[in-house]
């Protein structure tokens, strides 16, 4: 991307490996090479996945130990880079081959975790892991096992119990599991809180899944959300902190699902990859309306999506070419951008990755004689920009230094630019 501008001073914006034509949030996100990918790596097996991610940028998974004999695949935390083994609620050994298993969904702001856990009896339970201990969450009345698949920055967490019984919809408060009942059938699951209190999940009409209706749960009332076109499955997965809810409706015969945006009481189809890959499931929306998920179809490739602005791009596409990635599921995303989920790796492994949006300079303009652009980034992140005199660089200097507060900042140059300059910006 160059900029010309009529007066003296002739500035230009250089795209470089780290500076590419990518408008942050809470713009289009369209160029190959927008994101930077991390592999982050398992707990000594061979696979793992990424579900949750917060604003600080710590990832919550499930990935698999390295310990022969046993079935293990544990919850892991990656913080600054580090994994850590998150343990599990108990080891059963009952049955044919001993089973060490846990998985986290999700964490807050305060980095408590959810997820759930065999225990030493063989049930699965939901479990809240803080402060370094892993707490079992129980079951409904009448219930054996138990699932947590989300968490507030208030600490709030929904899930659903499972058989023996009518699975149903759960809220944690705190001081246990309570029942969040159904649109009238047998069943129900919640999938998602906000920092409102307001939960979105499915539950059945009737007494079959042929009436799973997406539901949203707000100030103890369950209503259900709507429909998309003639599709009569609808399940809502995500809702952000402006009430905008995702989730997909599809046919009864489970061949057809189409991606939704609800948005104001509308609910809008968010489209397709196009070609082979129609079928759309949204996982995760951010504050800004950015939303990420998987995309497939009856035959061809599974892809991991983002939509943004109204448009649905191939994650695949916005990665460096070479990286030697294929992304499959992107199952989370935080109000800065970045992105989780699983994807096979250059060593042809399915592994976690982490999206990490890269720095872009735009509106290149000059202001009482000094040129001035916008830096747009993650909140919270310091931004190295320079300045060439020409091209090809052999050094770049240093012309500030930007911690953003906002994912837009003005930077001025109120150097000597009586000539050309060239600028770019790159993380510290």
């Amino acid at each position: 991307m160059r900029v010309f501008l009529r007066k003296k001073i002739v500035c230009r914006i250089v795209e470089a490996e780290f500076l590419l034509a990518m408008f942050l949030i809470p713009h289009k996100v369209t160029a190959r090479g927008s994101y930077a990918i991390t592999d982050l790596g398992t707990l000594g097996g061979s696979q793992s996945a990424a579900n949750g991610i917060n604003n600080h940028g710590d990832v919550v998974g499930s990935a698999n130990v390295n310990s022969s004999g046993t079935l293990t695949n544990h919850a892991f935390l990656c913080s600054n880079g580090t994994l850590t083994d998150l343990g599990t609620l108990g080891d059963y050994v009952g049955g044919l081959s001993p089973v060490s298993s846990s998985a986290a969904f999700a964490l807050n702001k305060n980095g408590q975790i959810v997820g759930f856990s065999y225990t030493s009896s063989g049930a699965i339970h939901a479990f809240l892991y803080d402060q370094g201990q892993m707490t079992d969450l129980g079951v409904l009345p009448g219930a054996q096992q138990s699932k947590a698949h989300s968490i507030n920055d208030s600490g709030q967490i929904v899930g659903w119990s499972v058989p023996a019984g009518p699975q149903h919809a759960f809220l944690y408060d705190g001081a246990g599991l309570n029942d969040l009942g159904t649109l009238g059938g047998t069943e129900s699951f919640a999938y998602c809180i906000n920092n409102h209190g307001q939960i979105v999940g499915d539950s059945w009409l009737t007494n079959s899944g042929l009436s799973d209706t997406a539901f949203v749960y707000s100030n103890g009332v369950m209503s259900a959300l709507g429909n998309l076109g003639n599709l009569p499955t609808i399940e809502a997965l995500a809702i952000n902190d402006n009430g905008q809810i995702v989730g997909y409706a599809g046919n009864s015969a489970g061949t057809i699902s189409r991606g939704f945006l609800c948005s104001g009481g509308q609910m809008t189809d968010i489209g397709n990859l196009g070609g082979q890959v129609t079928n759309v499931i949204p996982a995760a929306i951010n504050i800004h309306g950015q939303v990420v998920g998987t995309a497939s179809g009856n035959v061809g490739p599974i892809r991991a999506f983002v939509y943004s602005s109204g448009v649905m791009l191939d994650l695949n596409d916005l990665i460096d070419a070479d990286s030697g990635w294929t992304l499959f599921h992107a199952n989370s995303i935080n109000d800065n951008g970045q992105i989780v989920g699983s994807g096979q790796n250059p060593s042809f492994r399915t592994h976690a990755f982490l999206l990490t949006p890269r720095p872009s300079l735009r509106n290149l303009r000059i202001n009482n004689g000094q040129a001035q652009f916008d830096l747009s980034g993650m909140t919270g992140v310091t931004y190295r920009v320079e300045y060439a005199p020409s091209l090809p660089v052999t050094n770049w200097v240093l012309l500030t230094n930007v911690a953003m507060a906002s994912s837009l900042t003005s930077v001025s140059d109120s150097g000597n630019a009586s000539g050309q300059r060239f600028y770019r910006a790159r993380q510290l």
